[in-house]
């Protein structure tokens, strides 16, 4: 009784210890980097958000005060794909690359709705500004907003699956000073017995 048992849990150790294959690092846009053919990847992602970095930088239409940087507030990135997806896999990169510039700073104390992204700095510049000290946070001379859009097209054993990410940059009039939009489309075919 003793001997199948072990003979059974041996086969099952044996058989995870070499089911186990080698990790290692990679590139998320290199060659290894898997490209999925039904969804947006990181590959899309940093695809994506540096074709908007490159855009909004060499538009000219970022307007910065003398001596400092234009403030930008983060609106609504609307997500209207089939998948549920964290949208600062888009805008976090853009806000990175933004304030490296030296152009724009992002505040994290106003946000859509009255709500932060930093309610701690939220609730420390109200106590500030209560207490008839200087309330440092200016408002923002801009807002980012968006869509990711997604457009599926089959025919036979090929399919097509695009994705457009619509960005607007808009002033504190209302005006949209900056669009664009990157369309990353994607091409799948299955094969016989979908091997």
């Amino acid at each position: 009784m003793k001997s199948p048992l072990l003979l059974t849990t041996a086969v099952a150790v044996l058989l995870v210890a070499c089911a186990t294959g080698k990790v290692s690092r990679i590139e998320p846009t290199g060659e290894r980097a898997v490209t999925t053919a039904g969804g947006i990847d990181i590959k899309d992602w940093l695809t994506a958000s540096e074709a908007m970095i490159q855009s909004l930088l060499s538009s000219g239409r970022i307007v910065t005060p003398p001596d400092s940087a234009a403030v930008m507030a983060i609106s609504r990135i609307a997500n209207n794909t089939t998948q549920q997806v964290d949208t600062d896999l888009l805008v976090k990169n853009i806000r990175i690359a933004l304030n490296k510039s030296g152009k724009i700073v992002t505040t994290t104390t106003v946000g859509l709705g009255g709500t932060a992204e930093d309610p701690l700095a939220k609730e420390l510049a109200a106590k500030r500004a209560a207490a008839g000290g200087p309330n440092r946070v200016p408002d923002p001379s801009y807002t980012l907003s968006g869509k990711i859009l997604e457009n599926r097209q089959q025919q036979g054993n090929a399919k097509t699956t695009s994705y457009v990410f619509q960005l607007s940059l808009t002033d504190v009039n209302g005006i949209a000073v900056w669009e664009d939009q990157k369309i990353i489309s994607k091409y799948s075919k299955r094969t016989f017995l979908g091997l």
